[in-house]
C-alpha cells in the first residue's frame, strides 16, 4: 500500500487520458468498500464536502466511508470523467445500493476534484441526489467489487 509521501499517478497537469485513468483508479478503490485504502488517495488534511457534511483529514474520511457502506450495503459506483483542468477534474457518478429494509436507490452526482503535485486529491466537493428504484430497475449489477471492463459506463448506460 501507498504511505502519505508516496505519489499516486497518473499525476496532474492532467490530460484527458490520464484524467480518465484517475476517474477510473478512484472509482475501483471506492467500489473495493475499503475505507483505509480509499483514505490514502487524499492528502492527511484533505478537505471534503460531500453532500451537507464537511470533512477534514483521513480519520474523517475513514469514519465517513465506514459509515457510509454500513448503511448503503450492495454498493456499486461508475464515475466519468465531465472536465479536467490542470491539477483539477470533475467527474459525474451513479451509484446504486439498499438499505437495510431492502429499498434500492440510484444515487446520482458530480464531484470536484483538485489535486496536489504528488497526485494526492487535497479537495473533493461532491453534489449527490438519491433516487428510489426497484430492484428489477438496477443496472449496476455486477459482482461486488471492482466493474468488469466490459460493463458499460454511464454514457451507454444512458446515465
Amino acid at each position: 500500500m501507498s504511505t502519505p509521501e508516496t505519489a499516486r499517478p497518473p499525476l496532474p497537469p492532467f490530460t484527458a487520458q490520464t484524467a480518465a485513468e484517475k476517474a477510473r483508479l478512484a472509482e475501483d478503490a471506492w467500489n473495493s468498500r475499503d475505507p483505509e485504502r480509499v483514505s490514502l488517495a487524499y492528502t492527511p488534511d484533505s478537505q471534503w464536502r460531500n453532500r451537507a457534511e464537511f470533512l477534514t483529514g483521513r480519520p474523517a474520511i475513514v469514519e465517513f466511508l465506514t459509515r457510509k457502506w454500513a448503511r448503503e450495503l450492495e454498493y456499486r459506483l461508475i464515475k466519468e470523467v465531465w472536465a479536467f483542468h490542470e491539477i483539477r477534474i470533475a467527474v459525474r457518478f451513479a451509484y446504486e445500493w439498499c438499505d437495510d429494509s431492502g429499498q434500492w436507490y440510484r444515487s446520482f452526482g458530480n464531484e470536484n476534484w483538485e489535486f496536489d503535485a504528488r497526485g494526492l486529491m487535497r479537495l473533493r466537493i461532491a453534489s449527490i441526489n438519491d433516487l428510489p428504484i426497484s430492484a428489477d430497475q438496477r443496472l449496476l449489477d455486477w459482482p461486488m467489487g471492482r466493474r468488469p471492463d466490459d460493463h458499460p459506463g454511464l454514457s451507454q448506460l444512458g446515465l
